[in-house]
């Protein structure tokens, strides 16, 4: 099989590159800087410029591949970049797929649990659960706007199918997404963690599943790709034993998570750039996340690895890449 895989600098994206490799499969990577940075290097991969907004440019790229697995995506817990994130998450997407709606190859849409419906501690969402209740901001409207767009095309032949991954950790992390959690707990070691949870899980167990739907998965279908349901306060002590730090004392209170949360939007403010901290994220962070896998399981194979060999393989990857000290 030849798949072209976008977004192969990111977590999943570059995760999934090497387990096609691993597979013996063939494998173009589109990126925007056509020099291989070190998040390529030694892969033998077919590299070509291109960016997911540029539709000729994608077009080129899907020239004679089977497969198409689209993970390039703009994230950001916050207000702020709608413009851009529609720009990225949602008509790169539509880029993407007229590509492969063209060349007659399967779409593997990655796309977010934030895209769906939340559920509750005691109950665990899942594909069919009503898509609200979570945080109106750009990222969560883009990448369900995205779903809608794609879903749309297809009657006119669109073969697409959606991954909806949750917090994954994991190796290959070059450009550190949900792993900037991992990495603050370690460097800053916060006293207090968010007030909700949720569903954490492998790159590497999210990855195989999104290869699996190739073949396996069935079109317009959406599938959760998730792990152990618990509170954050409960994963940063996970972290914290592993890498020896400080463990946070509690987690954070009703008006404690109202002041950071208006705090950060003020420093943003002043600043003029959005910060990781601002009311957007700490309202996430209240929430419970947590899903049900139970469709990807019986229908994609999917599997999970126990979640502290996870942490310790995502410890072990920053620091030997230079994210962590020893």
């Amino acid at each position: 099989m030849l798949a072209l895989v976008t977004g192969s600098t990111g977590l999943v994206g570059n995760n999934v590159t090497r387990m096609l490799l691993m597979q013996g499969h063939q494998v173009r990577v589109m990126v925007r800087d056509p020099r291989v940075d070190r998040s390529l290097a030694g892969l033998d991969v077919e590299v070509v410029p291109g960016d997911v907004r540029e539709e000729e440019a994608v077009m080129t790229a899907a020239m004679g591949v089977d497969a198409i697995i689209h993970s390039a995506a703009l994230v950001h817990i916050g207000w702020t970049k709608e413009k851009v994130m529609h720009q990225v998450n949602v008509e790169g997407s539509v880029s993407v797929a007229k590509a492969a709606q063209k060349h007659g190859a399967r779409m593997i849409h990655v796309s977010s649990v934030d895209a769906l419906g939340i559920g509750s501690e005691k109950e665990p969402a899942n594909e069919e659960t009503p898509r609200e209740g979570k945080i109106p901001c750009p990222y969560v409207l883009t990448k369900r706007a995205a779903e809608d767009e794609l879903r749309a095309m297809i009657p006119e032949g669109l073969d697409v199918v959606f991954a909806n991954p949750a917090l994954m950790f994991g190796p290959w992390d070059w450009k550190p997404s949900s792993g900037r959690m991992f990495i603050s707990v370690v460097k800053k070691q916060p006293p207090m963690a968010p007030r909700g949870g949720g569903s954490t899980c492998d790159v590497r167990d999210v990855s195989v599943a999104i290869i699996e739907a190739i073949k396996r998965g069935r079109t317009g279908e959406n599938y959760i790709l998730a792990g152990e349901n618990l509170r954050y306060y409960e994963l940063w002590k996970k972290i914290a034993a592993i890498t020896g730090r400080r463990p946070p004392w509690c987690r954070l209170g009703p008006l404690m998570a109202m002041i950071v949360g208006l705090s950060g939007d003020l420093y943003s403010h002043m600043e003029g750039t959005e910060k990781e901290v601002n009311s957007a994220a700490i309202k996430m962070g209240g929430q419970f996340h947590y899903y049900s896998s139970d469709k990807a399981k019986a229908e994609l194979g999917y599997r999970n690895r126990p979640l502290d060999q996870t942490l310790m393989d995502t410890w072990s990857w920053f620091r030997e890449h230079g994210y962590l000290p020893y």
